[in-house]
């Protein structure tokens, strides 16, 4: 075949294709073990991080295996009673193998919301859910962190809260996969805006004196002057009105009734009880 044909063109494009392909299969598949062990470390890190266990001054991603081994339980809580569950009801060996992600859209595992009930933007709860509990140096309880989700602008934003093992008093806040703008929406990576969530002179609380959610972001210089209103106010994101609600949204489902509010009364009680 004469090099200069257009078979000759079409030939060496295809072997090209063909050898191009081979290697970025065989790169993703001797890498996906890696990087699935990375997203591990991340979701774990994050975690540690809502709790104010990770310090990005003081740690590395090497150390968060063993931070998390040492401070963080992971249980499954049925959300609709508050109930820990065995992981074995749900045909596990340990909470780690249970995905809450595949329960969601598992119709036996999962309950469709209706358009009132689904404030969040996530159109099915999962009935199980992941907790975290953090391990105090004398092995109790020190703080609880919960994963939640809700829509934004753009995206469902996943994060975590952390909170003392009252069940009300916020210890920190942080997502860590969203797809909102740079700039706007996506600030709530900031760590100055993180920071109001774990500010120690501005402590925040979730529940109202009627036992209702009560945090909410508010507007952008939005916070009350008024000191029982700002207990439950963190100031939202400039020009970023539609995420700002969308994080006062998803707090209010995940720590309402449908979500963890069960399982928060539980603990309370049993801290009340000395359990």
């Amino acid at each position: 075949m004469r090099r200069e044909s257009v078979g000759h063109t079409l030939l060496v494009a295809f072997l090209l294709c063909v050898v191009c392909s081979t290697l970025v299969s065989g790169a993703a598949y001797l890498l996906k073990d890696r990087q699935a062990a990375n997203v591990v470390i991340e979701v774990q890190k994050n975690i540690l991080s809502a709790a104010g266990i990770y310090d990005e001054e003081k740690h590395n991603r090497s150390d968060v295996p063993e931070l998390y081994e040492k401070h963080i339980v992971d249980l499954i809580v049925e959300l609709d009673t508050g109930r820990i569950v065995e992981p074995s009801e749900l045909g596990f060996e340990s909470a780690v193998d249970f995905n809450q992600f595949k329960a969601a859209s598992d119709p036996e595992l999962s309950r469709k919301l209706t358009s009132e009930e689904d404030i969040a933007i996530i159109k099915h709860r999962e009935n199980y859910s992941h907790v975290y509990r953090v391990k105090n140096t004398d092995g109790s309880l020190g703080k609880i962190v919960l994963p939640m989700r809700g829509y934004g602008l753009w995206s469902t934003l996943y994060g975590f809260i952390s909170l003392d093992a009252d069940g009300q008093t916020i210890r920190g806040l942080t997502f860590y996969d969203h797809k909102e703008t740079p700039g706007l929406g996506g600030e709530v990576d900031n760590p100055k805006w993180k920071s109001q969530w774990s500010d120690p002179d501005e402590t925040k609380y979730v529940y109202g004196p009627d036992g209702n959610v009560q945090i909410e972001v508010t507007k952008a210089g939005g916070v009350s002057n008024d000191p029982e209103k700002r207990k439950h106010q963190v100031d939202g994101l400039s020009g970023a009105t539609i995420t700002t609600r969308g994080v006062s949204y998803l707090l209010e489902f995940w720590l309402g009734p449908l979500g963890f509010k069960n399982y928060l009364e539980q603990v309370q009680s049993s801290e009340t009880s000395g359990e």
